[in-house]
């Protein structure tokens, strides 16, 4: 099956990059076929690989970015990886009065460690005992599912998206006794990240812009349309998934929360948010509060070993986002908007 899918992509590739010379447009900036840089096609590519090899997609992100960094070396002459990666804070810069690119170092470092610290909450949450005795809370109809998924959504306001998700899907795999549908599976995630986008504590993207200076309160307008988004998703995706699996009816027998894991849960949370404010590094905050933690209950280290291989998947994803030339793109729109 591997071998199939390099083939294919070999062969994709291959079909995109030899007539390159011929019908690109060249220049200093790098080819293109008519308006669109190749860049973007082999992302799209990429992503299209991941839908289609889903069993397969460690190795499609991986060969997804090789394609890029090894387009961006044949077609793009003096491409600066170095700068890329790790910015440039040359004192010519300085004096020279221009914006200093920061690197994407500091991102993908970040997101490492928030990837893998994230799997090790997911797990404390779990152990904390907290999604077992939860069903008693959540009605037992329809509107369970509809509570948890705007649980996720305020949950996400003040934390990483993909905490978020992972949160709540775990206690989705508890209370829907592992039968949860794909269409809630991706209500959730949508949640998640309905719930970060106005928020600049809940999302990397708004906290970035909090950083460069925008008020906090720029950004708050965004729930209307994230509530919007919520409250369609969530019908249909509640029905849908009651009718697929109902929500258990009571609690765990002999469930009880273990306040000593549930503590490390909040410290963890709030080790991203205070790191992520005073640092922007949230990843450290979530190590450091994993780490005190560790000093008075034993943690599921054995998450991290089994999480390296989707952190991997999604470093590849986000790295090859960022070789995206986006000053090429059209000028921000509704119709941009809304064909993203």
């Amino acid at each position: 099956m591997l071998k199939k899918i390099i083939k294919w992509l070999f062969l994709l590739s291959t079909f995109i990059l030899i007539p390159v010379w011929a019908f690109a447009e060249g220049g200093a900036t790098g080819p293109s076929i008519g308006s669109i840089r190749i860049e973007f096609i082999l992302f799209g590519l990429t992503l299209i690989g991941v839908a289609l090899f889903h069993k397969q997609t460690f190795w499609v992100a991986i060969i997804g970015l090789s394609s890029i960094i090894l387009y961006k070396l044949i077609f793009i002459s003096g491409y600066p990886f170095a700068e890329h990666f790790f910015g440039d804070n040359s004192i010519i810069s300085q004096l020279a009065d221009k914006g200093m690119r920061q690197g994407e170092w500091g991102i993908i470092i970040n997101l490492l460690g928030l990837l893998l610290g994230f799997a090790v909450l997911a797990k404390v949450f779990e152990e904390s005992g907290v999604p077992d005795i939860l069903p008693k809370y959540l009605p037992n109809d329809w509107k369970g599912p509809f509570v948890l998924l705007i649980f996720v959504f305020i949950l996400s306001s003040f934390l990483d998206n993909i905490a978020a998700a992972m949160i709540g899907g775990t206690i989705a795999l508890i209370v829907f006794k592992n039968k949860v549908h794909i269409g809630y599976i991706a209500a959730i995630v949508a949640a998640s990240n309905a719930g970060g986008c106005g928020s600049v504590v809940g999302d990397t993207t708004t906290t970035m812009m909090w950083i460069d200076g925008v008020a906090a309160f720029n950004v708050l307008h965004a729930y209307v349309a994230a509530f919007a988004a919520l409250f369609i998703i969530a019908w249909f995706a509640s029905r849908q998934q009651d009718k697929f699996q109902r929500i258990t009816a009571d609690a765990k027998p002999g469930a009880k929360v273990d306040w000593g894991r549930l503590f490390i849960v909040l410290l963890i949370l709030a080790g991203a948010i205070v790191s992520n404010i005073y640092y922007d590094m949230p990843a450290l905050g979530v190590w450091i509060a994993i780490l005190i933690g560790a000093t008075f209950r034993k943690l599921p280290w054995g998450e991290i070993s089994g999480s390296i291989k989707g952190t991997i998947f999604l470093l590849c994803l986000v790295t090859s986002a960022s070789f995206m030339p986006i000053e090429t793109l059209p000028d921000a729109s509704w119709m941009s908007a809304f064909i993203l």
